[in-house]
């Protein structure tokens, strides 16, 4: 008979879990606690003991948004919007984070299993930028199962480890547009332009959530101000834009076929 292992286990699941969220089904570590009284929620528990209330799950509302993401009606889009934006910012991604390859090197597998990378011993930014790295590997071999799990990992992450730079901001509006959240993902674009207006990525995150809201207006006018300043921005050469040199090269001509019309 195998012995039942020791430690911390989720209150969702119910299997063995460490740092901030489970390994297994990525619920949010911690406890869970009545939305109505505050009273604290045994595991697998339907309602508060205290109060009677229906017990929610809002990691499970996460988890199955994301599912109907790349998962679903919804997978045309996600690869539509996905395969020339994010995969290119994975690939400039990896290339630079700690443990990527040097500049020239083939983009690595994916790490085999959810339990491989110990998020708790990272800071909020280590972990946020390792979620991110994962859902673009998982974009990029076209593993929707592992993207789903992951995504609403990696947008709380992002969102845990504000104030964000400009690299930070840019990497939480297209996690947020992976996730179907264009406003968030605007929103998240228009702080970057808050403080740096003519900052390239900042431009082409906001134009991109605005076209998917449909606020034609607002994306023209951030495309025509990409090809405004473009050069001027690349002369810049600030870090971000090396890490995500390849988007850099493209942004030019998506605002020309933005313009053009159809």
């Amino acid at each position: 008979m195998n012995a039942r292992p020791s430690g911390p286990f989720c209150p969702q699941c119910s299997k063995p879990a460490t740092g901030n969220f489970c390994q297994s089904c990525g619920a949010k570590l911690g406890g869970r606690f009545c939305d109505q009284c505050g009273g604290k929620l045994s595991p697998g528990a339907s309602f508060c003991s205290q109060c009677g209330a229906k017990a929610s799950d809002k990691g499970g509302a996460h988890r199955a948004a994301a599912a109907a993401t790349v998962g679903g009606a919804n997978l045309p889009w996600w690869i539509a919007g996905i395969t020339l934006f994010g995969l290119i910012v994975y690939i400039g991604v990896s290339m630079v984070r700690p443990g990527g390859p040097a500049p020239g090197a083939a983009v690595p597998p994916a790490v085999s299993g959810p339990a491989a990378v110990d998020l708790g011993s990272m800071t909020p930014r280590e972990a946020a930028d390792r979620l991110f790295n994962r859902v673009m590997t998982s974009v990029a071999e076209g593993d929707s199962a592992q993207a789903q799990a992951f995504v609403p990992m990696a947008v709380g992450a992002y969102e845990r480890a504000k104030p964000l730079d400009h690299d930070g901001l840019f990497h939480l509006s297209l996690l947020q547009r992976t996730a179907m959240d264009a406003e968030g993902a605007l929103e998240s674009a228009r702080e970057i332009l808050q403080e740096d207006p003519d900052h390239v990525l900042g431009l082409i995150a906001a134009a991109q959530a605005a076209e998917e809201l449909g606020l034609e207006e607002e994306a023209a006018a951030h495309f025509t101000r990409i090809l405004e300043v473009y050069d001027a921005q690349v002369a810049r050469a600030l870090p971000e834009y090396g890490l995500h040199g390849q988007i850099m090269d493209t942004v030019r001509d998506s605002a020309e076929a933005f313009l053009s019309g159809p």
